[in-house]
Protein backbone atom coordinates (compact mmCIF):
# COMPACT_ATOMS: atom_id res chain seq x y z
CA UNK A 1 0.00 0.00 0.00
CA UNK A 2 1.05 3.29 -1.08
CA UNK A 3 2.35 5.51 2.02
CA UNK A 4 0.20 8.76 2.62
CA UNK A 5 3.08 11.50 2.31
CA UNK A 6 2.46 11.78 -1.24
CA UNK A 7 -0.86 12.00 -0.64
CA UNK A 8 0.12 15.24 1.95
CA UNK A 9 1.80 16.44 -0.43
CA UNK A 10 -0.27 15.83 -3.54
CA UNK A 11 -2.90 18.21 -1.27
CA UNK A 12 -0.79 20.90 -0.99
CA UNK A 13 0.32 21.13 -5.18
CA UNK A 14 -3.61 21.62 -5.86
CA UNK A 15 -4.53 24.23 -2.95
CA UNK A 16 -1.04 26.09 -3.26
CA UNK A 17 0.04 25.47 -6.79
CA UNK A 18 3.47 27.09 -7.75
CA UNK A 19 4.18 27.26 -4.32
CA UNK A 20 5.05 24.28 -3.53
CA UNK A 21 9.06 23.16 -4.03
CA UNK A 22 9.43 21.57 -7.75
CA UNK A 23 11.39 18.58 -6.00
CA UNK A 24 8.00 17.67 -3.85
CA UNK A 25 6.25 17.89 -7.30
CA UNK A 26 8.57 15.52 -8.73
CA UNK A 27 7.84 13.20 -6.05
CA UNK A 28 4.59 13.06 -6.31
CA UNK A 29 4.48 12.86 -10.42
CA UNK A 30 7.19 9.97 -9.76
CA UNK A 31 4.70 8.43 -7.53
CA UNK A 32 1.95 8.49 -9.62
CA UNK A 33 3.62 7.94 -13.41
CA UNK A 34 6.44 5.30 -12.15
CA UNK A 35 5.32 1.86 -12.96
CA UNK A 36 2.94 3.56 -16.00
CA UNK A 37 6.32 4.87 -17.36
CA UNK A 38 8.18 1.56 -16.97
CA UNK A 39 5.85 0.31 -18.98
CA UNK A 40 5.77 2.65 -21.63
CA UNK A 41 9.64 2.30 -21.83
CA UNK A 42 9.12 -0.90 -22.50
CA UNK A 43 6.44 -0.80 -24.95
CA UNK A 44 8.33 1.48 -27.02
CA UNK A 45 11.48 -1.02 -26.76
CA UNK A 46 9.13 -3.96 -28.55
CA UNK A 47 7.88 -1.77 -31.11
CA UNK A 48 3.83 -2.25 -29.55
CA UNK A 49 2.69 0.46 -31.44
CA UNK A 50 2.93 -1.51 -34.94
CA UNK A 51 2.66 -5.38 -33.19
CA UNK A 52 -0.53 -4.12 -31.25
CA UNK A 53 -1.40 -0.85 -31.88
CA UNK A 54 -4.87 -1.19 -30.50
CA UNK A 55 -3.76 -1.66 -27.39
CA UNK A 56 -0.68 0.73 -27.50
CA UNK A 57 -3.41 3.58 -28.87
CA UNK A 58 -5.14 2.71 -26.16
CA UNK A 59 -2.28 3.03 -23.35
CA UNK A 60 -1.54 6.13 -24.59
CA UNK A 61 -4.79 7.50 -24.72
CA UNK A 62 -5.15 6.98 -20.66
CA UNK A 63 -1.70 8.21 -19.96
CA UNK A 64 -2.23 11.29 -22.16
CA UNK A 65 -5.32 12.18 -20.17
CA UNK A 66 -3.76 11.30 -16.86
CA UNK A 67 -0.89 13.99 -17.71
CA UNK A 68 -2.85 16.19 -18.52
CA UNK A 69 -4.99 15.82 -15.48
CA UNK A 70 -1.92 15.95 -13.38
CA UNK A 71 -0.91 19.35 -15.23
CA UNK A 72 -3.90 20.88 -14.49
CA UNK A 73 -4.45 19.94 -10.73
CA UNK A 74 -7.26 17.87 -10.98
CA UNK A 75 -8.99 15.14 -8.47
CA UNK A 76 -6.76 12.64 -7.38
CA UNK A 77 -8.41 9.59 -7.94
CA UNK A 78 -9.29 10.25 -12.18
CA UNK A 79 -5.54 10.75 -12.23
CA UNK A 80 -5.13 7.25 -10.67
CA UNK A 81 -7.72 5.50 -12.57
CA UNK A 82 -6.63 6.81 -16.06
CA UNK A 83 -2.35 5.88 -15.09
CA UNK A 84 -4.17 2.58 -14.10
CA UNK A 85 -5.96 1.95 -17.48
CA UNK A 86 -3.16 3.00 -19.06
CA UNK A 87 -0.70 0.56 -16.96
CA UNK A 88 -3.26 -2.33 -17.96
CA UNK A 89 -3.34 -0.96 -21.80
CA UNK A 90 0.79 -0.95 -21.73
CA UNK A 91 0.64 -4.39 -20.19
CA UNK A 92 -1.58 -5.87 -22.64
CA UNK A 93 0.07 -4.26 -25.57
CA UNK A 94 3.50 -5.82 -24.48
CA UNK A 95 2.04 -9.54 -24.70
CA UNK A 96 0.87 -8.89 -28.12
CA UNK A 97 4.10 -7.29 -29.05
CA UNK A 98 6.06 -10.44 -28.08
CA UNK A 99 3.65 -12.95 -29.97
CA UNK A 100 3.64 -10.78 -32.64
CA UNK A 101 7.41 -10.41 -33.16
CA UNK A 102 7.90 -14.33 -32.45
CA UNK A 103 4.63 -15.09 -35.25
CA UNK A 104 5.95 -12.35 -37.33
CA UNK A 105 9.83 -13.02 -37.18
CA UNK A 106 10.15 -14.28 -41.25
CA UNK A 107 8.29 -11.26 -42.11
CA UNK A 108 10.14 -9.09 -40.10
CA UNK A 109 13.49 -10.55 -41.81
CA UNK A 110 12.23 -9.64 -44.90
CA UNK A 111 10.96 -6.26 -44.18
CA UNK A 112 14.44 -5.61 -43.30
CA UNK A 113 15.91 -6.98 -46.23
CA UNK A 114 13.99 -4.95 -48.56
CA UNK A 115 14.88 -1.92 -46.56
CA UNK A 116 18.73 -2.61 -46.68
CA UNK A 117 17.81 -3.08 -50.49
CA UNK A 118 17.01 0.00 -50.76
CA UNK A 119 13.08 -0.61 -51.79
CA UNK A 120 12.01 2.73 -50.56
CA UNK A 121 13.75 4.23 -53.02
CA UNK A 122 13.54 1.92 -56.05
CA UNK A 123 10.25 0.00 -55.25
CA UNK A 124 8.11 2.23 -53.13
CA UNK A 125 4.87 1.07 -54.39
CA UNK A 126 5.65 -2.29 -53.79
CA UNK A 127 6.86 -1.77 -50.25
CA UNK A 128 4.01 0.44 -49.37
CA UNK A 129 1.38 -2.53 -50.52
CA UNK A 130 3.86 -4.86 -48.13
CA UNK A 131 3.53 -2.31 -45.39
CA UNK A 132 -0.47 -2.32 -45.59
CA UNK A 133 -0.20 -6.11 -45.56
CA UNK A 134 1.84 -6.29 -42.75
CA UNK A 135 -0.33 -3.74 -40.44
CA UNK A 136 -3.37 -5.48 -41.19
CA UNK A 137 -1.86 -8.48 -39.88
CA UNK A 138 -0.46 -6.93 -36.54
CA UNK A 139 -4.41 -5.73 -36.24
CA UNK A 140 -5.81 -9.24 -36.88
CA UNK A 141 -3.22 -10.82 -34.60
CA UNK A 142 -4.04 -8.74 -31.79
CA UNK A 143 -7.69 -9.11 -32.33
CA UNK A 144 -7.65 -13.01 -31.74
CA UNK A 145 -7.51 -14.16 -35.35
CA UNK A 146 -4.12 -16.09 -35.98
CA UNK A 147 -4.92 -17.58 -39.11
CA UNK A 148 -5.88 -14.65 -40.91
CA UNK A 149 -2.98 -12.46 -39.59
CA UNK A 150 -0.63 -15.53 -40.38
CA UNK A 151 -2.25 -15.04 -43.71
CA UNK A 152 -1.89 -11.40 -44.34
CA UNK A 153 2.05 -11.67 -42.86
CA UNK A 154 2.79 -14.30 -45.70
CA UNK A 155 1.33 -12.19 -48.11
CA UNK A 156 3.04 -9.04 -47.07
CA UNK A 157 6.59 -11.28 -46.67
CA UNK A 158 6.06 -12.35 -50.38
CA UNK A 159 5.73 -8.19 -51.59
CA UNK A 160 8.54 -7.41 -49.53
CA UNK A 161 10.47 -9.75 -51.26
CA UNK A 162 9.46 -8.81 -54.52
CA UNK A 163 10.11 -5.63 -53.27
CA UNK A 164 13.93 -6.26 -52.38
CA UNK A 165 14.31 -8.02 -55.47
CA UNK A 166 13.42 -4.70 -57.89
CA UNK A 167 15.69 -2.69 -55.32
CA UNK A 168 18.42 -5.07 -55.95
CA UNK A 169 17.27 -5.04 -59.32
CA UNK A 170 17.72 -1.35 -59.73
CA UNK A 171 21.13 -0.93 -57.87
CA UNK A 172 22.67 -3.26 -60.24
CA UNK A 173 21.23 -2.33 -63.45
CA UNK A 174 20.28 1.19 -63.04
CA UNK A 175 23.44 2.78 -64.99
CA UNK A 176 22.93 0.54 -67.51
CA UNK A 177 19.22 1.08 -68.41
CA UNK A 178 19.38 5.03 -68.16
CA UNK A 179 22.48 4.64 -71.00
CA UNK A 180 19.67 1.77 -72.89
CA UNK A 181 16.89 4.49 -72.54
CA UNK A 182 19.37 7.79 -73.95
CA UNK A 183 20.48 5.30 -76.61
CA UNK A 184 17.04 4.18 -77.64
CA UNK A 185 15.85 7.91 -77.61
CA UNK A 186 18.88 8.45 -79.89
CA UNK A 187 18.15 5.88 -82.33
CA UNK A 188 21.54 4.08 -81.60
CA UNK A 189 20.27 0.86 -83.13
CA UNK A 190 20.24 2.45 -86.24
CA UNK A 191 24.24 2.93 -86.10
CA UNK A 192 25.16 0.38 -83.76
CA UNK A 193 22.73 -2.33 -83.24
CA UNK A 194 25.33 -4.98 -82.68
CA UNK A 195 26.37 -3.58 -79.33
CA UNK A 196 22.85 -1.95 -78.48
CA UNK A 197 21.30 -5.54 -78.81
CA UNK A 198 24.51 -7.01 -76.59
CA UNK A 199 24.14 -4.55 -73.56
CA UNK A 200 20.47 -5.60 -73.84
CA UNK A 201 21.42 -9.22 -73.95
CA UNK A 202 23.69 -8.37 -70.35
CA UNK A 203 21.03 -6.72 -68.66
CA UNK A 204 18.69 -9.48 -69.51
CA UNK A 205 21.19 -12.07 -67.80
CA UNK A 206 21.26 -9.91 -65.01
CA UNK A 207 17.65 -10.23 -64.47
CA UNK A 208 17.98 -13.47 -64.74
CA UNK A 209 20.66 -14.10 -62.33
CA UNK A 210 19.11 -12.50 -59.44
CA UNK A 211 15.76 -14.01 -59.89
CA UNK A 212 17.85 -16.83 -59.30
CA UNK A 213 20.20 -16.19 -56.59
CA UNK A 214 19.47 -12.39 -55.29
CA UNK A 215 22.37 -12.82 -52.92
CA UNK A 216 25.06 -14.29 -55.38
CA UNK A 217 25.85 -10.80 -56.43
CA UNK A 218 29.48 -11.24 -57.97
CA UNK A 219 28.60 -12.69 -61.40
CA UNK A 220 25.34 -10.18 -61.68
CA UNK A 221 27.32 -7.21 -60.54
CA UNK A 222 30.23 -7.97 -63.32
CA UNK A 223 27.73 -8.49 -65.99
CA UNK A 224 26.13 -5.49 -65.02
CA UNK A 225 29.02 -3.43 -65.37
CA UNK A 226 29.76 -5.10 -68.67
CA UNK A 227 25.74 -3.95 -69.84
CA UNK A 228 27.06 -0.03 -68.70
CA UNK A 229 30.32 -0.55 -70.87
CA UNK A 230 28.33 -2.05 -73.93
CA UNK A 231 25.62 0.88 -73.78
CA UNK A 232 28.02 3.38 -73.37
CA UNK A 233 30.05 2.13 -76.37
CA UNK A 234 27.12 2.02 -78.57
CA UNK A 235 26.58 5.55 -78.05
CA UNK A 236 30.00 6.50 -78.73
CA UNK A 237 29.64 4.05 -81.87
CA UNK A 238 26.47 5.91 -83.38
CA UNK A 239 28.00 9.38 -82.60
CA UNK A 240 30.98 8.14 -84.78
CA UNK A 241 28.86 7.05 -87.20
CA UNK A 242 26.95 9.10 -87.18
CA UNK A 243 30.26 12.31 -87.62
CA UNK A 244 31.56 9.79 -90.44
CA UNK A 245 28.68 10.04 -92.84
CA UNK A 246 28.15 14.17 -92.25
CA UNK A 247 32.31 14.26 -92.84
CA UNK A 248 31.39 11.81 -96.17
CA UNK A 249 34.85 9.87 -95.21
CA UNK A 250 35.74 6.99 -97.30
CA UNK A 251 36.41 3.82 -96.38
CA UNK A 252 39.98 4.14 -96.47
CA UNK A 253 40.04 7.50 -94.54
CA UNK A 254 38.56 5.65 -92.17
CA UNK A 255 40.87 2.33 -92.06
CA UNK A 256 43.93 4.77 -92.04
CA UNK A 257 42.93 6.61 -89.15
CA UNK A 258 42.53 3.44 -87.51
CA UNK A 259 45.92 2.13 -88.27
CA UNK A 260 47.29 6.07 -87.27
CA UNK A 261 45.51 4.91 -83.32
CA UNK A 262 46.89 1.57 -83.57
CA UNK A 263 50.43 2.18 -84.73
CA UNK A 264 50.64 4.93 -81.65
CA UNK A 265 49.94 1.98 -79.39
CA UNK A 266 52.16 -0.35 -81.21
CA UNK A 267 55.31 2.69 -81.27
CA UNK A 268 55.01 2.58 -77.16
CA UNK A 269 56.15 -1.06 -77.33
CA UNK A 270 58.55 -0.12 -79.58
CA UNK A 271 57.05 -1.57 -82.97
CA UNK A 272 56.66 -0.33 -85.88
CA UNK A 273 53.58 -1.74 -87.15
CA UNK A 274 52.92 -2.55 -90.92
CA UNK A 275 49.03 -2.77 -91.77
CA UNK A 276 49.63 -4.75 -95.59
CA UNK A 277 48.11 -7.91 -94.68
CA UNK A 278 45.76 -6.49 -91.76
CA UNK A 279 45.54 -6.18 -88.31
CA UNK A 280 46.77 -9.96 -87.51
CA UNK A 281 50.96 -9.21 -87.90
CA UNK A 282 51.18 -6.13 -85.12
CA UNK A 283 48.43 -7.71 -82.90
CA UNK A 284 50.81 -10.49 -82.64
CA UNK A 285 53.99 -8.93 -82.67
CA UNK A 286 52.74 -6.65 -79.45
CA UNK A 287 51.48 -9.59 -78.04
CA UNK A 288 55.14 -10.64 -78.23
CA UNK A 289 56.31 -7.54 -77.03
CA UNK A 290 54.02 -7.52 -73.73
CA UNK A 291 54.91 -11.32 -73.10
CA UNK A 292 58.55 -10.01 -72.57
CA UNK A 293 57.95 -7.18 -70.89
CA UNK A 294 56.23 -9.44 -68.44
CA UNK A 295 59.32 -12.04 -68.26
CA UNK A 296 61.63 -8.90 -67.42
CA UNK A 297 59.05 -8.40 -64.63
CA UNK A 298 59.25 -11.76 -63.46
CA UNK A 299 63.20 -11.48 -63.68
CA UNK A 300 63.15 -8.01 -61.79
CA UNK A 301 61.07 -10.19 -58.71
CA UNK A 302 63.96 -12.54 -58.78
CA UNK A 303 66.20 -10.07 -58.79
CA UNK A 304 64.23 -8.53 -55.81
CA UNK A 305 64.28 -11.46 -54.01
CA UNK A 306 68.11 -12.26 -54.09
CA UNK A 307 68.86 -8.89 -52.72
CA UNK A 308 65.78 -9.85 -49.56
CA UNK A 309 68.05 -12.58 -49.08
CA UNK A 310 71.53 -10.43 -49.33
CA UNK A 311 70.42 -8.17 -46.82
CA UNK A 312 69.54 -10.54 -44.44
CA UNK A 313 73.19 -12.20 -44.66
CA UNK A 314 73.92 -8.10 -44.17
CA UNK A 315 71.62 -8.23 -40.98
CA UNK A 316 73.36 -11.37 -39.61
CA UNK A 317 77.02 -9.55 -40.41
CA UNK A 318 76.03 -6.76 -38.35
CA UNK A 319 74.85 -8.63 -35.65
CA UNK A 320 78.14 -10.36 -35.26
CA UNK A 321 80.02 -6.44 -35.71
CA UNK A 322 77.13 -5.55 -32.98
CA UNK A 323 78.46 -8.27 -30.35
CA UNK A 324 82.32 -7.62 -31.49
CA UNK A 325 81.71 -3.86 -30.73
CA UNK A 326 79.85 -4.61 -27.49
CA UNK A 327 83.11 -6.77 -26.27
CA UNK A 328 85.14 -3.91 -27.03
CA UNK A 329 82.96 -1.70 -24.88
CA UNK A 330 83.48 -3.64 -22.08
CA UNK A 331 87.27 -3.95 -22.28
CA UNK A 332 87.47 -0.55 -22.77
CA UNK A 333 86.09 0.43 -19.40
CA UNK A 334 86.24 4.33 -18.74
CA UNK A 335 85.40 6.09 -22.37
CA UNK A 336 86.52 9.70 -23.11
CA UNK A 337 83.70 12.13 -24.13
CA UNK A 338 84.10 11.68 -27.46
CA UNK A 339 83.66 7.81 -27.23
CA UNK A 340 80.68 8.22 -25.36
CA UNK A 341 79.31 10.38 -27.78
CA UNK A 342 80.30 7.79 -30.35
CA UNK A 343 78.63 5.16 -28.12
CA UNK A 344 75.05 7.00 -27.78
CA UNK A 345 75.32 7.50 -31.88
CA UNK A 346 75.56 3.96 -32.02
CA UNK A 347 72.59 3.29 -29.52
CA UNK A 348 70.51 5.50 -31.89
CA UNK A 349 71.25 3.42 -34.83
CA UNK A 350 70.90 0.34 -32.95
CA UNK A 351 67.63 1.41 -31.94
CA UNK A 352 66.79 2.23 -35.82
CA UNK A 353 68.05 -0.14 -36.94
CA UNK A 354 66.12 -2.73 -34.52
CA UNK A 355 63.02 -0.49 -35.06
CA UNK A 356 63.44 -0.27 -39.26
CA UNK A 357 63.18 -4.41 -39.06
CA UNK A 358 60.40 -5.20 -36.79
CA UNK A 359 58.88 -2.52 -39.31
CA UNK A 360 59.91 -5.53 -42.20
CA UNK A 361 58.41 -8.42 -40.13
CA UNK A 362 55.28 -6.26 -39.91
CA UNK A 363 54.77 -5.58 -43.29
CA UNK A 364 55.55 -9.33 -44.14
CA UNK A 365 52.49 -10.03 -41.71
CA UNK A 366 50.35 -7.22 -43.39
CA UNK A 367 50.86 -8.17 -47.11
CA UNK A 368 49.58 -11.47 -45.76
CA UNK A 369 46.11 -10.45 -44.79
CA UNK A 370 45.27 -9.86 -48.23
CA UNK A 371 44.28 -11.51 -51.66
CA UNK A 372 45.94 -10.45 -54.94
CA UNK A 373 42.87 -9.03 -55.71
CA UNK A 374 42.46 -7.01 -52.58
CA UNK A 375 45.45 -5.35 -52.08
CA UNK A 376 49.03 -5.21 -52.65
CA UNK A 377 51.63 -3.74 -50.06
CA UNK A 378 55.28 -2.10 -51.09
CA UNK A 379 57.65 0.51 -49.76
CA UNK A 380 57.78 4.54 -50.85
CA UNK A 381 61.07 6.12 -48.88
CA UNK A 382 59.96 5.65 -45.38
CA UNK A 383 56.51 5.09 -46.14
CA UNK A 384 54.38 1.72 -46.15
CA UNK A 385 51.90 2.34 -49.09
CA UNK A 386 48.87 -0.43 -48.92
CA UNK A 387 47.14 0.04 -52.83
CA UNK A 388 43.87 -0.82 -52.11
CA UNK A 389 42.19 -2.40 -55.50
CA UNK A 390 39.40 -4.16 -53.79
CA UNK A 391 37.30 -1.20 -53.15
CA UNK A 392 35.08 -0.20 -56.09
CA UNK A 393 32.83 2.75 -56.42
CA UNK A 394 29.44 3.41 -57.92
CA UNK A 395 30.00 5.62 -61.17
CA UNK A 396 30.79 9.61 -60.16
CA UNK A 397 30.01 9.04 -56.33
CA UNK A 398 32.06 8.36 -53.23
CA UNK A 399 29.52 5.93 -51.39
CA UNK A 400 30.98 2.94 -49.96
CA UNK A 401 28.98 -0.31 -50.66
CA UNK A 402 28.32 -2.38 -47.70
CA UNK A 403 30.20 -5.31 -49.48
CA UNK A 404 33.38 -3.47 -49.38
CA UNK A 405 33.01 -3.31 -44.97
CA UNK A 406 34.73 -6.28 -44.58
CA UNK A 407 38.37 -5.63 -46.71
CA UNK A 408 38.44 -2.50 -45.10
CA UNK A 409 37.75 -3.93 -41.63
CA UNK A 410 41.17 -5.54 -42.96
CA UNK A 411 42.81 -2.20 -43.72
CA UNK A 412 41.75 -1.22 -40.32
CA UNK A 413 43.83 -4.33 -39.03
CA UNK A 414 46.62 -3.50 -40.73
CA UNK A 415 46.79 0.31 -39.98
CA UNK A 416 46.70 -1.09 -36.27
CA UNK A 417 49.85 -3.04 -36.67
CA UNK A 418 51.94 0.09 -36.44
CA UNK A 419 51.11 2.00 -33.66
CA UNK A 420 51.19 5.95 -33.25
CA UNK A 421 51.78 6.22 -37.32
CA UNK A 422 50.64 8.86 -39.28
CA UNK A 423 47.99 7.31 -42.29
CA UNK A 424 46.90 9.14 -45.53
CA UNK A 425 44.29 8.17 -47.95
CA UNK A 426 45.12 8.90 -51.15
CA UNK A 427 42.62 8.91 -54.29
CA UNK A 428 43.61 7.45 -58.04
CA UNK A 429 41.10 7.92 -60.93
CA UNK A 430 41.58 7.05 -64.54
CA UNK A 431 42.19 9.11 -66.98
CA UNK A 432 38.34 8.76 -68.67
CA UNK A 433 36.28 12.02 -67.86
CA UNK A 434 37.21 15.85 -67.28
CA UNK A 435 40.25 16.65 -65.24
CA UNK A 436 37.95 19.07 -62.63
CA UNK A 437 35.30 15.83 -62.24
CA UNK A 438 38.03 13.37 -62.20
CA UNK A 439 40.01 15.42 -59.10
CA UNK A 440 36.84 16.26 -57.07
CA UNK A 441 36.00 12.83 -57.33
CA UNK A 442 39.14 11.14 -55.66
CA UNK A 443 38.79 13.85 -53.25
CA UNK A 444 35.25 12.74 -52.21
CA UNK A 445 36.40 9.02 -52.19
CA UNK A 446 39.56 9.30 -50.14
CA UNK A 447 37.34 12.08 -48.02
CA UNK A 448 34.83 8.81 -47.76
CA UNK A 449 37.40 6.13 -46.68
CA UNK A 450 39.49 8.27 -43.92
CA UNK A 451 35.63 8.89 -42.35
CA UNK A 452 35.12 5.00 -42.55
CA UNK A 453 38.20 4.23 -40.90
CA UNK A 454 38.44 6.62 -38.09
CA UNK A 455 34.58 6.12 -37.45
CA UNK A 456 35.24 2.00 -37.21
CA UNK A 457 38.55 2.22 -35.64
CA UNK A 458 38.69 1.05 -31.46
CA UNK A 459 42.02 2.79 -31.55
CA UNK A 460 42.54 6.64 -32.09
CA UNK A 461 44.59 7.14 -35.03
CA UNK A 462 44.59 10.50 -37.37
CA UNK A 463 43.67 9.88 -40.70
CA UNK A 464 44.18 12.49 -43.41
CA UNK A 465 42.78 12.63 -46.92
CA UNK A 466 44.19 13.36 -50.46
CA UNK A 467 42.58 13.18 -54.03
CA UNK A 468 44.89 13.02 -56.98
CA UNK A 469 42.40 12.76 -60.05
CA UNK A 470 44.54 10.95 -63.13
CA UNK A 471 47.64 12.93 -62.02
CA UNK A 472 48.92 9.79 -61.05
CA UNK A 473 48.93 6.64 -62.95
CA UNK A 474 50.54 3.03 -62.40
CA UNK A 475 49.48 1.44 -65.00
CA UNK A 476 48.39 2.39 -68.83
CA UNK A 477 44.97 3.74 -69.34
CA UNK A 478 44.85 2.82 -72.93
CA UNK A 479 43.60 -0.97 -71.80
CA UNK A 480 40.69 -1.49 -69.31
CA UNK A 481 42.73 -3.29 -67.26
CA UNK A 482 45.29 -0.43 -66.65
CA UNK A 483 42.49 2.22 -65.87
CA UNK A 484 41.26 -0.76 -63.70
CA UNK A 485 44.51 -0.22 -61.69
CA UNK A 486 44.46 3.30 -61.71
CA UNK A 487 41.07 3.69 -60.24
CA UNK A 488 42.50 2.47 -56.67
CA UNK A 489 43.12 3.61 -53.29
CA UNK A 490 46.06 4.27 -51.63
CA UNK A 491 46.91 4.39 -47.78
CA UNK A 492 50.17 5.35 -46.71
CA UNK A 493 51.29 4.72 -43.50
CA UNK A 494 54.19 6.61 -42.15
CA UNK A 495 55.24 4.43 -38.78
CA UNK A 496 56.57 5.78 -35.88
CA UNK A 497 60.23 6.67 -35.60
CA UNK A 498 60.94 7.01 -39.50
CA UNK A 499 62.24 9.66 -41.27
CA UNK A 500 64.33 10.70 -37.93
Amino acid sequence: MRSKSWIVVWLCVIVAGAAVPARAQDAVRKQLFSEADELKAKAKELRAEFYAPTSYKKAMEYYNDAVEQYNEGKSLEDIRENVKNSELYFAKSLDASKKGEETFRSTTNARNDALTAGAVRSSLKLYNEAEEKYIRATFKLEDGNESSALEAAREAESLYRSAELEAIKANFLSPARELLKLADDADVKDNAPLTMAKSQRLVYQVESLLRGNRYDTDSARDLARLARYEAAHAIYLHKLVTNLKKQDKTYEEVMLESETQFQRVAGTLGIRARFDSGFGGPVNEMNAAIKRYDQRLLKNADTLHQLASMIGQKDNEIDNLRQQVNAMQARLGSLSEAEKKLQDEGRRLEQKLVLSREQENTIRRVSTMFGDDEASILRQGDDVVLRVFGVSFPVGRSSIEAEYYPLLTKVQEAIKKFPSCAVRIEGHTDSQGPDDKNQSLSESRARAVAEYLMANMSVQIAVNSQGYGESRPIASNDTPEGRAKNRRIDVVITPEGMGR
